[in-house]
């Protein structure tokens, strides 16, 4: 069985974005990593392998030369070999799902497993969207993933009421949710094993996608900041605060 993983370069999980003078977030300094459901992503195609139910990983990335080093994080988690799809533009959820299904239509993958979201724009679609222009199907929000060998994925995903359990017909897209799997530490020499892993480059131009905006930004602002919460002596004092300055009672 192939596996194909989808990764992306963003903003690090701990940097604070800030806007610059242009109103716009600062990026151009700030620390970059592997989107972090992408990570559990890998982590979770990369230990179907080493239970022997997957023969090889395949990790994608989409965007500017930088995006390479993303590359190298999956492949030093266990990704056999790599794809760059080089775009110096910024490629949307939609142009995504397009230049995945491209993808897939080479590789030929058994399952495809790509991170829920990516938590620099929190889109949500791009599983969705390539399901459906694969026309496979697809299970979202996966917490737990079991292969059987009927061909099919048992895949325990989390909705409002709790959790469900579905069976999907494989080739399919999985979206992988916070709880998939812990992704391992990656090693110094395990970076170094990577960079000698073969990586596909492919200019984005040759596989026919459009990847014209089709969403604009209109305006970006800094959450407000709220105030902080005080340690009250006595219930009336809670009481007095209550009516006088939160006027709530």
């Amino acid at each position: 069985m192939k596996i194909l993983v989808a990764v992306k370069r963003v903003v690090d999980y701990n940097v604070k974005v800030r806007l610059n003078e242009a109103g716009e977030p600062d990026t151009a300094t700030a620390k970059m990593s592997i989107n972090p459901f992408d990570e559990i992503a890998t982590e979770c195609a990369v230990q179907l392998k080493e239970k022997g139910l997957a023969s090889e990983v395949v990790a994608v990335t989409i965007g500017a030369q930088k995006s390479l080093d993303t590359l190298r994080v999956a492949m030093a988690m266990g990704a056999d070999r790599g794809i760059h799809v080089l775009s110096e533009q910024l490629v949307q959820p939609l142009q995504v799902a397009k230049v995945l299904q491209k993808i897939v239509e080479k590789e030929k993958p058994d399952l495809i497993i790509v991170g829920k979201q990516a938590i620099d724009n929190d889109a949500n679609q791009v599983g969705q969207m390539l399901a459906t222009y694969c026309d496979i199907p697809q299970a979202s929000f996966a917490s737990k993933l079991e292969i059987a060998n009927s061909g099919e994925a048992m895949v325990t995903r989390e909705v409002d009421g709790g959790v469900q359990t579905v069976a999907v017909k494989l080739p399919a897209v999985i979206t992988a949710d916070l709880r998939l799997a812990e992704p391992r530490y990656v090693t110094l020499p395990n970076m170094m094993k990577a960079k000698k892993k073969p990586v596909e480059t492919i200019e984005i131009d040759s596989l026919g996608v459009d990847i014209s905006q089709r969403l604009k930004p209109i305006a970006y602002s800094m959450p407000k900041k709220e105030k902080n919460g005080q340690i009250l002596a006595t219930v009336s004092e809670l009481v007095n605060k209550l009516q006088t300055e939160a006027k709530v009672l």
